[in-house]
């Protein structure tokens, strides 16, 4: 009896245990049978009604007058050769192809002799259909408010707020919040507009990241930006016995900044300008009239002269040293002509300036380095326009600049092998659309007045300004490839800048080479410490740079030193520079003569573009 009990108490118990676990195991289930999974985010897309008209057209067989194929088209005229393949298929299409305009005089007057297929429009009618089309997101836009800054600078009088403003493009729909993190801390704004303190950086800026609610029940983008606030003034005295004013240098980088300009390619690379904004070279002045320059070119004078702009038969061999180079005196007779030319195009250059943001003087200084201004082909040299761009060059700028890339590529090849972007396309259209835009940029024009189609030269000053936004993007992702670091936290504004013209003149090979030198070696990647590494095949890229980034870059011209580019000529003196008489309110302060010595003769080709022409050595150093 007791042992029944016993196991009676056991069956119990275990009965008990059993059945806790099993309610536990209900529970757990219940759990996560419970747990609901996030709301989906709803998609904005709508349907529109599109009324178009519908041709029928019928494929007919001239043997025996039997339809092959019928097609539906929303144009006028007969289908074309990709619609008769996509609803005919490829046998229709390729008898379709082949078939000859029938000469009822070679078949007797039977039509049924005729060969191949003729088209018949069967009707027309009015039709429409539905089309669901994605609706636009909420956008975020960035601001300063209290900046009190002066017009095109980022100086501010007190310490600024950032503003973020929230824009719903649905009429029925309004932003519920604002959200971000600035410097590790999250913030959420009610509403439509979010004001944030600020406060002193470091020179490398925050970051931050933000974005928009909508009532729709989606967000906005998430955006970056990065912002710096630097301190500068007399309250960074430490004796406290300064006078002048408190100054905020304040810089935001977003694609959603809507205070101002920012400094070209900054936003690519990811990096702020020096203090105080970019140095005068990578500079645009208030207006073109201030782009004014009065170099004294040898080219350009020995261009004029040989197509009699300027009449130098006083001097010795006509004024020429060479075909295309004015000796001292022809140079002297032409100086107010090639100061006229030189300026002629500051008003486009200025205009593309304020279109693309590329800096005006670095355009001014990069073309008066390249062609002296003259936007035809050199005899000798596969080198065209302003920039003196050539085939590579235009390689590049298709490749890494998307935008323009699209707009050109339909000026040549047909839409839907534009569309496969320029690196998929095959080699031979390549070099169709490079050959295409390094003639688009030739002004050269016999049949002109002066040899030079002006609009084609002035027009092909946006190009060149586009070849150096692609430029800017192909080194970031140089550097970007070599170091595994972006570009801002290796290098620079400046010195990205003077990377560039490295690789527009030298091109990539020579500049990744010499960077991936300077990082193996772990030195700073500055020019100073690139620009040695170059291999000696591109060294001819450091006088390049140099050149436009620092002595063009100066505030007063000086003379300009040129000589042959080709076969080396007699040292030439160089005339001092005048104030032209036609602008009597420029004031340029003459220099003293410069006596290059003999150029040696080129070599072939090292990357692109070749700097043409090329500047002698000269006594005095630096050019102007």
């Amino acid at each position: 009896m007791k042992s029944l009990r016993r196991w009676l108490s056991f069956a119990v118990l275990l009965t008990f245990i059993l059945g806790s676990m099993g309610v536990a195991g209900q529970g757990s289930l219940s759990v996560r049978a419970e747990t609901e999974p996030a709301p989906e985010t709803p998609i904005r897309k709508t349907t529109l009604t599109v009324n178009y008209t519908a041709h029928e057209w019928w494929l007919v067989r001239w043997s025996d007058n039997d339809i092959a194929c019928r097609l539906v088209v929303e144009h006028e005229g007969v289908p074309i050769s990709g619609e008769v393949l996509t609803f005919c298929g490829k046998t229709v299409h390729t008898t379709w192809l082949k078939t000859t305009p029938c000469d009822l005089n070679q078949v007797g007057g039977d039509m049924t002799q005729c060969p191949g297929m003729y088209f018949f429009e069967a009707g027309s009618w009015q039709a429409s259909r539905e089309v669901e089309v994605e609706l636009p997101l909420p956008a975020v836009w960035i601001t300063l408010d209290g900046c009190n800054e002066e017009p095109g600078q980022n100086r501010c009088l007190q310490m600024p707020t950032l503003r973020l403003t929230a824009e719903e493009p649905l009429p029925n729909e309004t932003i519920i919040s604002i959200s971000g993190v600035f410097n590790g801390e999250g913030f959420t704004c009610s509403g439509s507009t979010c004001l944030l303190p600020l406060q002193a950086t470091s020179a490398q800026g925050l970051e931050m990241e933000f974005w928009a609610e909508s009532s729709f029940g989606d967000s906005s983008e998430h955006y970056t930006a990065l912002v710096r606030v630097q301190p500068w003034g007399d309250f960074m005295d430490p004796e406290g016995m300064g006078t002048g004013p408190q100054l905020w240098f304040t810089d935001v980088i977003s694609s959603q900044w809507r205070g101002g300009a920012l400094a070209t390619c900054s936003d690519i690379w990811q990096v702020f300008p020096d203090i105080g904004g970019p140095p005068a070279w990578l500079s645009s002045p208030a207006g073109p009239e201030d782009l004014y320059s009065s170099y004294s070119l040898y080219f350009l004078a020995g261009m004029l002269i040989q197509n009699q702009q300027v009449d130098a038969s006083s001097c010795p061999n006509g004024g020429l040293a060479s075909p295309t180079v004015a000796n001292e005196c022809g140079v002297d007779v032409a100086y107010d002509a090639v100061v006229a030319w030189q300026n002629q195009f500051d008003a486009e250059i200025f205009q593309v300036s304020q279109d693309l943001g590329v800096p005006a003087q670095l355009l001014k200084n990069v073309f008066s380095r390249e062609s002296q201004f003259w936007p035809g082909i050199y005899k000798t040299y596969q080198e065209a326009g302003l920039g003196q761009l050539t085939a590579n060059g235009a390689d590049t700028m298709l490749l890494w600049n998307p935008e323009f890339y699209s707009q050109f590529c339909p000026l040549v090849l047909h839409v839907t092998r534009c569309e496969l972007g320029f690196g998929n396309l095959d080699i031979t259209e390549q070099e169709m659309l490079s050959g295409a835009l390094v003639r688009k940029v030739n002004a050269s024009c016999p049949d002109c007045p002066v040899g030079i189609d002006l609009t084609q030269a002035n027009f092909s000053v946006r190009v060149f300004a586009e070849g150096l936004l692609a430029n800017c993007e192909q080194v970031g992702r140089l550097i970007t490839n070599i170091t595994r670091y972006q570009p801002r936290q290796v290098s620079s504004y400046v010195d990205l800048w003077q990377f560039t013209l490295a690789n527009y003149n030298a091109g990539p090979g020579c500049l990744s080479e010499a960077i991936r030198e300077a990082w193996k070696a772990a030195e700073p990647l500055d020019w100073e410490h690139v620009a040695p590494r170059l291999d000696p095949a591109c060294r001819k890229a450091v006088d390049y740079v140099n050149d436009i980034s620092q002595v063009l870059g100066g505030i007063t011209p000086t003379p300009t030193s040129w000589v042959y580019m080709g076969t080396p000529v007699p040292a030439l003196t160089v005339v001092g520079v005048r104030t032209p008489t036609p602008l009597p309110t420029a004031t340029r302060t003459p220099s003293p003569t410069n006596t290059p010595g003999p150029s040696p003769t080129p070599g072939p080709t090292q990357g692109y573009p070749v700097d043409t022409p090329t500047p002698a050595s000269s006594t005095t150093p630096g050019y102007p």
